[in-house]
C-alpha cells in the first residue's frame, strides 16, 4: 500500500506541515483522529471545500478516524477576511446553515466501518463558555504580538477598515477547538486551507502549553489555475454543492469546461482514480485533446461523488440533447430547465415569435437585419434543427418540456426562449 502522504503529495493535496518525519510516523504506527473544520458562513459547502474534504477520505481510507467539525460557534463570529469585516448573521441563520453543511458532509464522508466519520458541533462547548472563562483560560496563553504578526491581521490592521475584536479573537476559538477535540477525541491532526495555516499552528500550540503534548497540523494548498488565476465561479456565481443553488447539471458543465493544461492536475485533487488511470488520461489529452475524455472523467467523477449517478446520467443526457447530438423530446422537465437554467433567455409567444425575433430577443444577433442573414446562411436552428426561413413561427408542438424552446446560432451560441406562463 502506498505511504498516505506520499499519495497526498503526488495528488498536490499538501502544501504546509509540521514535522513530517513525526506526522508519518505516527500515520504509519496506527490509527489516528484527525479533524477539518467548517464554518456555515453560506447556506452550502462549495467546490473549494471539496479539496479539504478529499483529504479528509484519502485519510480515512488509509485507516484514520476523521472528526467533521461544523462552526456552529466560529460561524458567528467568522473568519477574517482580506477586505472589509464580515456581516453577522443571526444566531437562527448560522444554526440552519450548520444543519445544511452538515447534511452534505454526511453524504461526503463515510459514517460506516471500522472509522467512521463523525460530525462535531464547536458550539457546544464554546456556547457554554463565559467572558471571563474565555479570558483566563484562552486568553492567557496568546501573544499580542504572536496574534498581531498574522498575516491577514495585519493586512487588516494596515487597512482603512481596520479589524474588530470579534474577528481579530477567530483565532483563538479556532485553537480552542482542536483543544477540545484533543481532550475528548484524542484528535492530534488538524487539516485545512493554506489560507488556515496561522490558525492551525495556534491550536497546536496552545495544547502544547496547557497540555505539553505534541501534535501535528497539515494544509493543503488553494487549487488555482495553470496560469495562476482562481480556480471558480460561473457566470452565476459560486460552484455550490447545494443543487438548489447550483444545478447538477451546471455543476457538471463547470467540470467538464476544464482546460487541457488543468485537467490532470484536477483528476488528482478531485477524485479518486489511480495513478495508471490517471496517466492513462494524460496521455489521452496529449494525443487527441479534441476528445476530452479526461474532462469527461473529471465531470462524471466529481458530479458522482457530490449529487449521485443519476444526476450524471441526466447531465449526461442534457449535454448530448443541448449541443445536437441526443433527442430533446427525451428529456423530462426537471432536466431541460436544469440544463437551460444559465443560458440567455429570449421571452417567447406561441404562434406569433418567429426564429428571427428570437435570435434578437436572446441576444444572439443584434438586429433583425443581421438576424435574417443568419437564417439565409443556414446558421440558425431550432431545437437543433436548422430553420431556412426567416419568418418561421414558433408553434405549440415546437415546445420542450417545460414550455421552452431552444435557440441556437452556429455550433456554439445558443439560448433559451420561455413563456411567461407554460402552457399545457
Amino acid at each position: 500500500m502506498t505511504d498516505i502522504l506520499d499519495e497526498l503529495q503526488w495528488r498536490g493535496l499538501i502544501a504546509q506541515h509540521t514535522d513530517i518525519d513525526a506526522l508519518r510516523a505516527a500515520l504509519n504506527e496506527g490509527s489516528v483522529t484527525f479533524y477539518c473544520g467548517f464554518d456555515p458562513t453560506a447556506p452550502s459547502l462549495h467546490h473549494g471545500h471539496l479539496v479539504a474534504v478529499k483529504v479528509m477520505r484519502h485519510l480515512q481510507m488509509a485507516g484514520h478516524h476523521p472528526l467533521a467539525l461544523v462552526g456552529g460557534a466560529t460561524g458567528l463570529i467568522g473568519d477574517p477576511r482580506a477586505k472589509g469585516e464580515r456581516s453577522l448573521n443571526t444566531k437562527d441563520v448560522v444554526a440552519g446553515w450548520a444543519r445544511s453543511l452538515q447534511a452534505q458532509l454526511e453524504n461526503l464522508l463515510d459514517f460506516e466501518g471500522d472509522n467512521p466519520a463523525r460530525i462535531v458541533n464547536n458550539l457546544d462547548w464554546t456556547g457554554q463558555m463565559t467572558a471571563v472563562d474565555f479570558l483566563r483560560d484562552l486568553g492567557k496563553h496568546f501573544r499580542m504580538g504572536t496574534m498581531l504578526s498574522k498575516d491577514i491581521v495585519a493586512r487588516r490592521l494596515a487597512s482603512e477598515e481596520g479589524i474588530s475584536f470579534t474577528e481579530f479573537s477567530y483565532q483563538i476559538l479556532q485553537a480552542n477547538d482542536y483543544l477540545e477535540l484533543f481532550r475528548r477525541y484524542g484528535c492530534t491532526l488538524e487539516v485545512g486551507g493554506n489560507d488556515q495555516w496561522g490558525n492551525l499552528v495556534g491550536g497546536m500550540d496552545l495544547i502544547h502549553k496547557v497540555e505539553g503534548e505534541s501534535v501535528h497540523v497539515m494544509t493543503n494548498p488553494l487549487i488555482t489555475k495553470a496560469d495562476g488565476t482562481k480556480f471558480g465561479k460561473t457566470e452565476g456565481g459560486a460552484i455550490w454543492l447545494n443543487p438548489q443553488m447550483l444545478s447538477p447539471y451546471a455543476f457538471y458543465q463547470f467540470w467538464l469546461r476544464v482546460d487541457d493544461v488543468d485537467v490532470v492536475r484536477f483528476l488528482k485533487v478531485f477524485t479518486f482514480l489511480d495513478r495508471e488511470e490517471i496517466e492513462r488520461l494524460e496521455r489521452a489529452t496529449q494525443d487527441n485533446p479534441k476528445a476530452r475524455e479526461a474532462q469527461k472523467v473529471l465531470a462524471r467523477e466529481v458530479t458522482t461523488w457530490v449529487h449521485g449517478a443519476a444526476a450524471v446520467e441526466s447531465a449526461e443526457a442534457a449535454t448530448q440533447a443541448l449541443w445536437g447530438r441526443g433527442e430533446l423530446s427525451d428529456l423530462d422537465e426537471a432536466t431541460v430547465l436544469q440544463a437551460t437554467a444559465d443560458l440567455p433567455t429570449a421571452q417567447l409567444e406561441v404562434g406569433r415569435s418567429t426564429i428571427v425575433d428570437l435570435l434578437v430577443a436572446a441576444g444572439l444577433e443584434k438586429g433583425r437585419s443581421a438576424a435574417r442573414k443568419t437564417v439565409a446562411g443556414g446558421g440558425a436552428y431550432l431545437n437543433n434543427v436548422k430553420v431556412e426561413d426567416e419568418d418561421r413561427v414558433v408553434t405549440k408542438d415546437d415546445l420542450l418540456a417545460g414550455g421552452v424552446v431552444l435557440v441556437r446560432k452556429g455550433r456554439r451560441n445558443l439560448a433559451v426562449a420561455r413563456q411567461e406562463t407554460p402552457q399545457a
